[in-house]
């Protein structure tokens, strides 16, 4: 074992023996509310924190260009984590090399009725209905704005993504205006846009993977993305469920490689309930899509086919639970990943442990 090895067994066994403990039991143990607290907190940590959360956590990353983006480090933050910005300076200092903001849509809603996470902690996994609740597309813009944020300028220390979904108020045929809006207003300040069609907690959302309806969709999106920026259009990527059979990825990848879509993000949460352990079996009923350990090797399985099957870079997302399945998903095709229900379960030590323990080979690069 080296030092490095030994430095991220170290802050692991930190957070998951004192810290991890405290945080599940906060807020009378309700996930959502202590996952509220703590985007709060990170929000408005003081300088000298931040300062010695980066000192500790901010290093040896890999940078990459995909997509013609410039990231420092192949570890980004997944959309869900900061729906609406609050802790957006915050990720860079832990380590992180983007940070995907959203799901926003492009107008404000509460999502589904409360109770709508559960936390399923022998399994290592999260159910969640959360069902886009946001403060809408314009409220992430002014939020952006304040913190001086502008396409490419780098001013959080590491790229933005920002991910739009569809309100749910809109019927399915106005699906396509209400994506375009929330692209015209969040452009200016996005490294890059993921079009969110897989969520499995927005009524139908899960249609819009259809090949007719991503076609219409994507066509859009980057239509208007080139009118907005005929030099450098902002790049589309497309995040994609893994309850999609073979036969349905192979049409979307057509399609995306038809209309100009810059990458895939793989895979969503999952509808499946395989893989529980037998003590959260009585939290298998409730409606949601999971994820966690029981979801890292769909998720893989997924990332390996669509990389062997497309050009278009990839960016790995679901289950990601230590570095071993980050160098997985890097193994598969990966050019860069993503993490969420890791980030709750090992803390900052998941990503410090990517940057310095994973050997991410060619992956899907571009430039």
């Amino acid at each position: 074992m080296n030092l490095d090895e030994i430095y991220v067994r170290a802050l692991r066994a930190g957070y998951c023996g004192c810290v991890r403990p405290v945080l599940f039991t906060m807020r009378g143990g309700d996930p959502e509310k202590i996952h509220g607290q703590m985007i709060g907190i990170l929000g408005h940590m003081p300088e000298t924190l931040m300062a010695v959360a980066q000192w500790m956590l901010d290093r040896d990353k890999n940078p990459v260009e995909v997509a013609g983006i410039q990231f420092p480090g192949r570890v980004g933050v997944a959309a869900g984590l900061d729906k609406d910005g609050v802790a957006a300076a915050a990720w860079a200092p832990l380590g992180f090399g983007f940070a995907e903001l959203g799901t926003v849509t492009a107008h404000a809603q509460p999502g589904n009725p409360r109770p709508r996470v559960f936390r399923l902690i022998r399994s290592g996994a999260i159910i969640n209905r959360m069902g886009f609740n946001n403060n809408g597309a314009e409220a992430l813009a002014a939020r952006l704005t304040g913190a001086g944020v502008a396409r490419g300028n780098n001013a959080l220390g590491c790229p933005v993504g920002i991910s739009i979904g569809k309100t749910k108020r809109v019927p399915l045929d106005g699906a396509v205006g209400d994506y375009l809006f929330s692209l015209e207003t969040l452009a200016p300040y996005a490294d890059y846009v993921a079009i969110n069609v897989s969520s499995p907690n927005t009524p139908g959302l899960r249609s819009l993977q259809s090949q007719q309806e991503l076609e219409q969709l994507t066509s859009a999106m980057t239509g208007r993305a080139r009118e907005l920026n005929p030099d450098n259009p902002l790049p589309i990527f497309v995040k994609l469920a893994p309850d999609l059979s073979r036969g349905e990825l192979h049409e979307l990848l057509s399609v995306c490689e038809d209309t100009g879509i810059a990458g895939i993000i793989a895979t969503n949460t999952t509808i499946e309930r395989g893989g529980l352990d037998p003590h959260d079996e009585r939290l298998s009923g409730q409606a949601g899509g999971l994820s966690g350990s029981p979801l890292t090797a769909m998720a893989l399985d997924r990332v390996s086919w669509i990389a062997s099957n497309t050009d278009l870079p990839l960016m790995a997302v679901g289950g990601i639970m230590s570095p071993g399945d980050a160098q997985a998903m890097f193994d598969a095709g990966a050019a860069l990943v993503q993490v969420y229900t890791g980030f709750i379960f090992e803390g900052p030590a998941l990503v410090l442990g990517i940057n310095k323990l994973c050997h991410p080979g060619a992956g899907k690069i571009i430039a």
